[in-house]
């Protein structure tokens, strides 16, 4: 049985620290510096994030994110915008070299592996939790978790949401919803789509709560111990320097 690193950030940094890690051990592990790893953290203060080929004006309510003080930032990843609710959202990240351990060449599969970790994690808080390709976990029908995927320098990274609490009415001001979902369906029924483990559980769950069962989760769907440990010194110096790029308007508004 492999060890992997497990990093506890759940206390939370501001998101452009946060994508500055993850990418940050994406490269220290591509050079050889740093074990696989599973992160955990938050976003403070609460933020948006949007996938690597998307428009801010197209996905975020920019004037709605200033009146409310969320941050935003492009990921390197694909995938949709996010809504990290500091109150109501833990954010994984798992880095991992094929070399290492065998994550699928197919993006599904890969996907279906490594949600894998969610999907336990959410039976172990009581909830009937399944995987939907391509990359979201729902439970009864309603979406709690969605992921994103790069592969860069040799590596796999992978992070993604788990919605424990987070406010809905907040997360849909922010994001724009496209219209062709609102007309098809209305705006109602748009926000039905989506849930949180609070809200199926029917009794408030912590961070920490949520935590303890993802590193659960991802111990059993990718049969690894977890040993805590920190960011190296080279990880953390990269991070600032990458800090400065995620807060770029060059960066933010490439697209």
């Amino acid at each position: 049985m492999k060890t992997w690193r497990f990093i506890d950030n759940v206390d939370g940094f501001n998101v452009y620290l946060n994508m500055a890690l993850d990418e940050a051990i994406a490269r220290a592990r591509a050079e050889g510096k740093v074990p696989d790893t599973l992160r955990l953290y938050r976003i403070k203060p609460s933020a948006v994030t949007i996938g690597y080929f998307q428009s801010v004006k197209e996905e975020i309510n920019i004037e709605k994110c200033r009146e409310l003080g969320v941050e935003f930032t492009r990921r390197i990843t694909g995938g949709g915008a996010v809504y990290h609710d500091y109150n109501g959202e833990v954010t994984y990240c798992v880095v991992v070299s094929p070399r290492s351990y065998p994550v699928p060449n197919d993006i599904v599969e890969s996907y279906r592996l490594l949600c894998a970790g969610l999907v336990y994690a959410l039976k172990k808080l009581g909830l009937p939790a399944e995987f939907k390709p391509v990359n979201d976990v729902v439970v009864r029908g309603r979406k709690i978790s969605g992921s994103a995927q790069t592969r860069k320098w040799g590596v796999v990274l992978q992070h993604g949401t788990l919605l424990f609490n987070t406010n809905l009415d907040v997360l849909f001001s922010v994001l724009k919803i496209p219209v062709e979902k609102i007309r098809d369906k209305g705006i109602k029924s748009v926000k039905e789509r989506v849930t949180t483990v609070t809200r199926e559980l029917g009794r408030t769950v912590s961070a920490e709560e949520v935590r303890d069962a993802m590193v659960e989760g991802f111990k059993k769907a990718l049969n690894i111990e977890l040993e805590p440990g920190e960011f190296t010194s080279y990880e953390l110096e990269l991070a600032r320097k990458l800090e400065e790029r995620y807060r770029s308007k060059e960066w933010i508004y490439r697209r």
